[in-house]
């Protein structure tokens, strides 16, 4: 289905600060949708004059719909309906008019004219199945008392309102609770909803009556609301946006429609919703979260105190390959180290890899002891990858670099052609679910004869388990441009 920016692109004149405003009242009009009991289509009005185009629509949570099938992105010719072309054509609420028959269902339509900054820019077509409606109840002359309210603030253009809209995931909707306030902020009416969230903070009785700035106050802990101005402009119905109010057992979000249909303030609209559980189930989110990071700092202090006791008991061995050994298992469980710290920092599960690679660059050239001046440069990127991933290529991206260094520039002090300094190349990109990483040198070389297969070396032993058996990837070493190349291809999410 096209969006609203392309249709307005396609078809239309509107400039950029209408579709702003369509996209914010598009944002809310669920609230008109489910207080009408009625389905809402938006209609664009074609650059050329020949018709409307269909820019939006919503269907209601409270009522049968009268639209059975998706109408966005469709076209009606001037003159086909008559509602439209008047309410386009003059500038007014449409109401006149006998119900359509669809699908054997009658459906009463009202033409809404949109407005911003004094012109017409849109039309919102009500639609109400009327096999739906029956003699209405309090509650629902409430809702389209309130619905009536809103439709003349959208036709003079004073709504939608900017601040919070009801597209956040916990905004209140119309189902979750209403309540009607006067000019005054005391409450005219309120959904059984609305009122079972005011008990469940401590209400007695009824709310019909009572100034809910005033009964928050009584029922909230100070250290548990908003600060005085806010509560009086959101509980009062003065200010248009949201805050949240509550005890240590309930948390309920309240959020303020000032009402203005003849231009002042005629009293306003409360959402209420119980976020009690939400809110819960949030704090457990940031305990785990902090719990999981909080264990990430602590192996990484734990895996430097090993390396510490490594290289503590490498300086005090007198053997070279033992030496050589610990300090080789010191650069591993460091490597193991970063990413555990990276981890420990981030957020989510998932770390940027990019960082690690280049301090991973960094630390074996500050250790390699080779008399030649060795870089280490990285090329494109490896992207954010799960923890699971992380560790292991941490750990072969320490092998290849550490293999890189030592082997292809060790006893070689003259690098010919007035080089003095070695290159090492990492290169790393990411093709539809694979990650492509080439370590690459311009060192020696392979020795001659050269096998992966019969290699009995530790390091690329270690790597080959960990690109196939744990990575499940592919493994290649050959000889590159001027010294080694090594190539990894692995399946990435």
């Amino acid at each position: 289905m096209p969006s609203l920016h392309e249709l307005v692109r396609a078809h239309t004149d509107l400039v950029e600060d209408d579709v702003s405003w369509l996209q914010l009242l598009m944002a809310d009009w669920q609230i008109l949708a489910d207080l009408s009991f009625a389905d809402l289509v938006l209609w664009l009005p074609d650059r050329e004059g020949r018709g409307y185009w269909a820019g939006g629509q919503m269907r209601p949570t409270t009522g049968p719909t009268a639209l059975v099938d998706d109408v966005l992105g469709t076209f009606i010719p001037t003159g086909r309906r008559r509602m439209l072309d008047e309410a386009f054509t003059t500038g007014r609420l449409v109401r006149e008019g006998d119900p359509e028959w669809r699908d054997d269902v009658p459906v009463r339509v009202e033409v809404i004219p949109v407005r911003r900054a004094g012109r017409l820019v849109a039309c919102i077509a009500r639609n109400t199945n009327l096999l739906g409606v029956r003699t209405p109840s309090r509650l629902e002359l409430s809702y389209l008392q309130t619905a009536a309210d809103l439709t003349q603030m959208i036709a003079a253009g004073h709504f939608p309102l900017p601040g919070q809209r009801s597209d956040h995931a916990d905004s209140p909707r119309v189902g979750d609770g209403f309540v009607r306030l006067d000019p005054a902020g005391r409450v005219v009416y309120a959904s059984p909803n609305g009122l079972s969230a005011y008990r469940r903070l401590g209400l007695q009785g009824d709310l019909a009556g009572l100034v809910l700035t005033d009964l928050t106050r009584e029922l909230v802990p100070v250290r548990m609301r908003p600060d005085e101005e806010t509560l009086s402009a959101v509980l009062g119905g003065r200010d248009g946006r949201a805050t949240e109010v509550g005890t240590d057992e309930v948390t309920l979000i309240v959020r303020s429609i000032p009402l203005r249909p003849q231009g002042e303030r005629s009293g306003a609209l409360l959402l209420v919703r119980d976020v009690t559980e939400l809110r819960s189930r949030d704090r457990e989110l940031v305990t785990k979260d902090v719990t999981i990071r909080e264990i990430h700092h602590r192996v990484k202090n734990n895996l430097q105190t090993v390396a510490a006791l490594l290289r503590l008991q490498a300086r005090r061995t007198r053997a070279e390959d033992a030496k050589a050994a610990l300090e080789e298992a010191v650069r591993r469980v460091g490597s193991i180290a970063i990413v555990h710290e990276t981890l420990s920092h981030a957020v989510e599960e998932t770390v940027d890899f990019d960082d690690i690679a280049d301090r991973l660059g960094s630390m074996v050239v500050d250790v390699s002891g080779v008399e030649v001046p060795v870089r280490v440069v990285r090329r494109g990127s490896f992207g954010k990858l799960a923890s699971e991933a992380a560790t292991p290529l941490a750990m072969v991206l320490t092998e290849l670099l550490q293999n890189a260094v030592e082997h292809g520039y060790a006893d070689l002090p003259d690098r010919g052609e007035g080089r003095e300094e070695g290159r090492v190349v990492v290169t790393a990109r990411r093709i539809v679910g694979r990650l492509h990483v080439v370590v690459e040198d311009d060192g020696r070389g392979l020795p001659e004869g050269f096998d992966l297969d019969g290699s009995t070396q530790l390091g690329l032993s270690i790597v080959r388990t960990l690109v196939e058996s744990e990575l499940g990837g592919v493994l290649e070493i050959g000889p590159g441009s001027r010294g080694t190349r090594v190539q990894a291809d692995l399946p990435v999410d």
